[in-house]
């Protein structure tokens, strides 16, 4: 048994059950109590990620230093900043995905639930099955559009009414209505923003709680655009999102809070880190520092 993830293997386990992680569950939870407003006690929603001082490391070359920032559950949290300065880096590092990277290494620390998901023993299949991910550019795989779906599922052993789950994470990602008549078709033939949402399906088709976006918007046209921000707000009642965009509009129009990257000199060499972590209100309208002003007002990045 790993910190709080476990790797034991199930024929057809129930979704959720093989991580076993306290209060795990991706609506908002009863978190940090805060102050009264007009007799009612203000709480904050359950920390899922807690990034406590984390660096990160290719070979030599220090690509962010030093985050500290927590995401908590059932909203959109959204990493902005311009290229180079660390956010998909950290994004990636939310579920592990740098691992395949030879040179990559971490330090500090990123609780998910309160559990290191570095620690020793932890199964990355087990993290990845519950923190998914969307790539920048849609990914569908050369089968059918049924098959692309089911394809986690049936790899993750869940395969008991394997009909209803695609036909659940196809609803759930919008797109049902324009598919169902054609689930045997290939994937390929579907139109970009199709594509895209066909990759959200395959996400969640394997339950997780976390959904982690790579600017999944930038190479759709605005039509495409505009419906998967209006996914993405019909998602958050079920997911922790975290997007990374460098579409400032998208980023005010989504996005609960804004996390708000940018490189500093470290040494001689410029290295990513996190500049300032607010509501997303409070970044655009009243940003306390004033490169985070420079950025989003477009003077600079």
């Amino acid at each position: 048994m790993s910190a709080g993830i476990d790797s034991t293997r199930g024929q057809d386990p129930p979704a959720r059950s093989r991580i076993r992680i306290e209060s795990d569950t991706p609506v908002p939870q009863t978190g940090i109590t805060g102050p009264s407003v007009n007799g009612h006690r203000i709480t904050a929603p359950e920390v899922v990620f807690d990034s406590q001082d984390v660096s990160i490391f290719y070979g030599a070359k220090q690509a962010l230093a030093g985050v500290t920032l927590r995401i908590r559950s059932g909203q959109i949290t959204a990493l902005i900043g311009p290229s180079g300065c660390g956010k998909t880096t950290f994004l990636r590092s939310l579920n592990r995905m740098n691992d395949s990277v030879p040179s990559f290494r971490i330090e500090g620390q990123i609780l998910y639930h309160g559990h290191d998901i570095y620690g020793g023993n932890v199964d990355q299949v087990e993290v990845r099955r519950r923190i998914g991910m969307v790539f920048q550019k849609p990914n569908p795989f050369p089968k059918s559009i049924y098959d692309n779906v089911a394809w986690a599922p049936r790899n993750l052993g869940l395969k008991s009414e394997l009909d209803d789950r695609v036909e659940k994470a196809l609803r759930g990602a919008a797109l049902w209505d324009e598919v169902k008549d054609r689930l045997k078709d290939s994937a390929l033939g579907l139109s970009g923003g199709q594509q895209q949402r066909l990759c959200i399906a395959r996400a969640i088709a394997i339950e997780p709680s976390v959904l982690l976006l790579d600017e999944p918007a930038s190479a759709l046209d605005p039509i495409a655009t505009g419906a998967i921000e209006e996914l993405m707000h019909s998602l958050k009642g079920r997911f922790t999102i975290v997007i990374v965009t460098h579409n400032m509009q998208q980023a005010a129009r989504v996005a609960d809070r804004t996390a708000f990257f940018s490189l500093e000199m470290s040494g001689e060499k410029p290295t990513g880190a996190l500049i300032e972590f607010d509501d997303t209100e409070t970044i655009f309208g009243r940003p306390r520092d004033p490169r985070t002003r420079d950025y989003v007002t477009g003077r600079f990045g």
